[in-house]
């Protein structure tokens, strides 16, 4: 039985109509955008859009994305731009109150209604409303003009102002235009190491025109939120209690005497509930888990606002989960311990009462302009992530908070999204006009999302404990006690009672790196005391982000962080040539070109610089030096072949080196510090670039989704090698939720795939228990493989296992192969595979099979005007050995033709000078 205690607090709105209300969406009316800047454009505009995106659509501008556009249209940013509207006849004279509702405007705005100031705005991340009754009445025009400010300029004139804030020299991350800490405007719009720098202005969210009538209101905001009785943020509830559904709506206009408000609760295909929402019973509530640990049961939750004589006055319509979801952060117990878990803290997630194996990577914004980001775009993306094995996404601050119909495709799809608000790589300021813009940006952020059930947390913002104040310490130590203090003012005395007071469903941390918190006191305001490095020895805290681009360092695992959760960690590569032409002339296409240089944000310029070729080298560098070092590189007589070839190379050691740490922090599942977390940086694209990305700006596959599907499978097998003592280790590592069995194949081959006599275990059998590892081979690999050279030893490993899916009772059959070379690939004594590519028309399916040696990173491609994934990719193969592969293609314009240009490739093609 669920009893559903609820209080309904009437105060503000969403899109609803009802009697005597009229809501005209301002998206359309024709738009005009002007500069005051430049008298000689007049463009026609859109709404939601920002001035770059109607530029280009005009031809004043090209694709912002090609080239150097990133430099070349600075003078957009640095300009004002005017949206005005034709006149507006559709409106009523008679209506009680006129509105202007604006659900996100981009950034600093001046509005006119009529010839008339109506307000300015501030904040890109707020929803405003303002009532232009008193205006409409003496209106002979009735146009609406939004005059949009330079945000850069207007962030360097913030930061100049008397007395205004500082900081030690260094602690902002710098990109390209500064101050962006002192305005609230998506953060990365300012430049970031993997994109470029537009600062764009504009009404980037839709708007509306709302007329009521006497005794009439129009919704514009809801909070639902949905918890376990006497569940408290931070803190594991209670998975017996009832459910509590809490919920209040912001509106405009009058509320007559006497309203209240009723529900009804429907699931598909079953009957509505429904009545006043106040101490309601349901039976059988059906739990929402997310992809892969059950079924995303979703209820439509309709609110009704009724008047004393039962009539509607206005409604919304939520769609809704039962699920908990909360951050772990409690210290070891004796229970743990006793496991042989090492002492410290807890960081990790649990759903519905059960902890789970987070498996994912970190999502940034799709695009540089948000308003042209799709529902069918984030659509196919997340099928990606689905579709890759992950069951959480990191949605990194300093972009956007995440649109509704984001939030919506993850509660379907069962995607865990890991929110953060819009702060990152800076502290910022204190002072109470700042404060008090934050608080309405939490208040209107936190209230909108908070329904969906794939929201898995609010994080304050990025690498805030572990870079800002760490940097804060390092130049100016004298002054960290200040700097911590206002750090708290903001991130945990300003959000944290807020964020609370709206929601008990969600689990919050001020940092999304940090040793978590040392102490809970709900009987204050604010309870959370931060750990910081109050550490005690041989314990372990908190989660962990990996950066280190000395390549000698990769596949060191005793360079990796032992830590409970891993939230970051990557390395960048370039993408594919395919991608490349959608954004370079054809006559850039080589390594070290200017522009493919330039667009290279590794390392950031740190300023409006235009010729960043020092910093954009060492990337280039760290890159070339990456696939020098471990593997055979190309060097082929075609330029645009070794361009290609070379690409390729950097996904294969990207790749490569993402899935050392993956396993590193799986196998960590098993081993003291209980690992149950990895997110590796970062999910996608924005522009076509090196970036640390695993799926480039079109939703091309780069080797590094291949492979992060692969080791994200639920049962993996997996080496590891101690490269300073030589101890060599097989695992078999599961996330499944409860034990299986396994038979474990170990078997040792040259590189022509003859066996090699050597004395490991040939086949054994193991058991594994729930989200945990067993290891079944341990030696000393120069032992073992002794009187062979190690440049010609490799090791074909299997595991096959019975278990089954979280709640589901049907046993399936897990399988995963792995490879181990004693060797780096560099010095391998590789011999041609002799692959051989086929395609069937009946079963719409490639096979590749190798016939004369072992097939290394065989690679199947394919040419512009599709984008497709294959079922597997970026795998190997040993003679004689077939692999059937299927596809899925997302989108189209070859009609099909496609499938004559796949063409298929391994790492022994670097060695020869025919083919990419």
């Amino acid at each position: 039985m669920v009893r559903r205690g609820t209080q309904a607090i009437l105060a503000a709105s969403i899109a609803s109509v009802a009697c005597c209300q009229q809501v005209l969406d301002l998206s359309g009316v024709d738009w005009t955008l002007t500069s005051p800047n430049f008298s000689y454009i007049s463009v026609p505009a859109k709404l939601p859009s920002q001035a770059h995106l109607d530029l280009y659509a005009a031809q004043v501008i090209g694709n912002p994305l090609f080239g150097l556009n990133d430099f070349n249209l600075r003078w957009v940013a640095f300009s004002n731009w005017t949206y005005t509207s034709a006149p507006i006849t559709t409106l009523s004279q008679n209506a009680t109150s006129t509105w202007l509702v604006f659900n996100g405007l981009d950034t600093f705005a001046s509005i006119d209604f009529c010839g008339q100031h109506v307000a300015a705005t501030n904040n890109q991340f707020r929803q405003y409303y303002f009532d232009i009754s008193s205006i409409l009445p003496s209106c002979n025009q009735t146009t609406l003009s939004i005059n949009f400010g330079s945000a850069p300029i207007i962030a360097n004139q913030t930061a100049a102002l008397p007395d205004q804030e500082t900081w030690p020299y260094g602690v902002e991350g710098l990109f390209e235009f500064p101050n962006r800490q002192f305005i609230r405007k998506e953060q990365n719009d300012f430049g970031w190491d993997w994109g470029p720098a537009f600062a764009p202005a504009g009404p980037w969210q839709p708007a509306f025109i709302v007329q009521l009538g006497a005794n009439n209101i129009y919704i514009r905001n809801t909070l639902v939120d949905v918890y376990r009785e006497g569940q408290q943020n931070l803190l594991l509830p209670d998975q017996m209690k009832d459910w509590v559904l809490n919920a209040s709506v912001d509106y405009l206009g009058s509320l007559p005497a006497g309203s209240s408000l009723t529900y009804s609760l429907t699931k598909a295909n079953s009957t509505t509930l429904s009545g006043l929402l106040q101490n309601v019973t349901l039976v059988d509530v059906e739990l929402w888990w997310a992809i892969g640990q059950g079924p995303q049961i979703l209820y439509n939750l309709t609110l009704d606002i009724t008047d004393g004589n039962n009539s509607t006055i206005a409604s919304v319509t939520k769609r809704i989960g039962f699920r908990t979801i909360v951050l772990n952060e409690w210290p070891i117990s004796q229970d743990q311990l006793d496991q042989g878990i090492a002492p410290g803290n807890n960081w990790h997630f649990e759903i519905n009462g059960h902890e789970f194996y987070a498996k994912g990577s970190n999502f940034i914004p799709p695009d540089p302009f948000w308003a042209s980001v799709t529902e069918t775009r984030i659509r196919q993306l997340f099928e990606s992530v689905v579709e890759g094995n992950q069951n959480m996404l990191r949605v990194w601050s300093s972009g956007a908070y995440s649109p509704d119909f984001m939030y919506d495709l993850a509660d379907e799809m069962g995607i865990l999204l890991w929110s953060e608000f819009e702060f990152g790589d800076a502290l910022y300021p204190v002072d109470q006009p700042f404060l008090d813009n934050v608080k309405e940006e939490v208040l209107y952020q936190a209230r909108r999302v908070n329904h969906h059930p794939s929201l898995a947390f609010w994080a304050g913002g990025n690498e805030l404990e572990n870079l800002e104040l760490y940097l804060v310490n390092q130049s100016a130590p004298d002054q960290l006690t200040r700097y911590a203090a206002e750090y708290e003012t903001l991130f945990l005395d300003t959000i944290v009672p807020i964020l609370f007071e709206n929601s008990r469903s969600i689990s919050y941390s001020p940092s999304s790196t940090s040793n978590g918190w040392l102490s809970l006191n709900f009987s204050l305001p604010q309870p959370i005391t931060e750990r910081y490095e109050n550490l005690t020895e041989s314990s372990i805290y908190g989660d962990t982000d990996h950066y280190d681009y000395d390549s000698s360092h990769s596949f060191n695992l005793s360079t990796y962080p032992v830590g409970r959760f891993a939230n970051e960690f990557g390395y960048h590569s370039m993408p594919s040539l395919q991608s490349w032409r959608q954004a370079v002339d054809p006559s850039d296409l080589y390594f070290n070109s200017s522009v493919i240089t330039l667009r290279n944000h590794h390392y950031p310029a740190g300023g409006l610089f235009t010729d960043n070729y020092a910093n954009a080298s060492k990337g280039m560098g760290e890159m070339t030096i990456a696939a020098q070092r471990w593997y055979p590189v190309p060097n082929k007589p075609d330029p645009l072949g070794n361009f290609s070839a070379w690409c390729h190379t950097t996904q294969i050691f990207q790749a490569d080196y993402y899935s050392s740490q993956i396993q590193y922090y799986r196998r960590g599942s098993a081993l003291p510090e209980r690992q149950l977390g990895s997110l590796y940086w970062q999910l996608e694209d924005q522009w076509q670039a090196p970036t640390w990305a695993g799926i480039e700006y079109d939703g091309r596959w780069k080797v590094l989704h291949y492979v992060a599907k692969d080791i994200y499978q639920p049962v993996i097998i997996s080496p590891s090698l101690n490269v300073t003592s030589g101890d060599f280790e097989v695992w078999v590592i599961s996330d499944l939720w409860s034990s299986i069995s396994a038979t474990v194949n170990l078997t040792w081959y040259d590189w022509k795939g003859d066996q090699l006599n050597i004395s490991t275990p040939y086949s054994t059998n193991v058991s594994v228990g729930a989200i945990n590892g067993t290891q079944v081979l341990s030696s000393n690999i120069e032992n073992t493989i002794s009187g062979h050279n190690a440049s010609d030893v490799i090791l074909a490993m299997t595991v096959s296992a019975q278990g089954s899916l979280p709640n589901s009772n049907t046993t399936q059959t897990f399988e995963h192969t792995n490879w181990f070379h004693a060797d780096r690939l560099s010095n391998a004594n590789l011999v041609d595979p002799g692959i051989q590519l086929s395609y069937s028309n009946s079963t719409s399916t490639f096979t590749v099979q190798a016939t004369t040696g072992v097939a290394a990173w065989v690679w199947l491609d394919y040419p512009v005007g599709a984008v497709l994934n294959f079922d597997a990719n970026a795998f190997w193969l040993k003679p004689g050995e077939q692999k059937e592969i299927g596809y899925t293609v997302k989108s189209d314009t070859t009609g099909g033709k496609w499938v004559d240009g796949v063409t298929v490739r391994s790492l022994w093609n670097n060695t020869v000078p025919w083919g990419y």
